[in-house]
């Protein structure tokens, strides 16, 4: 996990729909970068339809939201259409955002398997492009409202 902080690591990922998000076109703006294991799982199901349902509480405060999994384009577009998700979904198959935000690792899954794979973690960047807090989420199905409250309180210390 990056240290808050230091510099966001820049990446050009394309979301469920093909357009390529770059994380230096989002400077002036709060950037909520969460990584999860796997589309339509359910973990990362209650944390996407949380965001979703937060999303229009970010809007206000001058936030982005992006989802980044190791999925591919197409299902990125299935999960975001079953569930409409209101948000960019990054498919980084070759691990470029994954690896550089140290989002790869050892977890455990629910049936208590330690496995490899991508780890469920976050960051709020801040307007400059620096990390201003991280989280190793544990309750998916609340992320949304912590990262809300977390930028309530960070958006008063940093302006744009």
């Amino acid at each position: 996990m990056l240290d808050v902080g230091s510099p966001a690591p820049d990446f050009a990922l394309p979301d469920q729909s093909g357009r390529v998000h770059k994380l230096a076109d989002l400077r002036g703006s709060w950037v909520v970068l969460y990584f999860y294991p796997k589309d339509d799982t359910p973990g990362c199901t209650m944390q996407a339809c949380a965001f979703r349902d937060a999303l229009p509480s970010f809007g206000d405060l001058d936030a982005k939201v992006l989802g980044v999994s190791a999925d591919d384009e197409a299902s990125h577009k299935e999960f975001a259409t079953k569930y409409g998700l209101n948000f960019p979904l990054l498919a980084d198959v070759d691990r470029q955002a994954i690896d550089a935000y140290g989002a790869w690792g050892l977890r455990q899954r629910p049936t208590g398997e330690t496995v490899e794979g991508i780890l469920r973690i976050s960051y709020l960047i801040d307007p400059q492009g620096r990390i201003a807090q991280t989280w190793n989420v544990t309750e998916p199905e609340v992320h949304a409202e912590e990262v809300r409250e977390a930028l309530l309180r960070h958006r008063g210390s940093v302006t744009a």
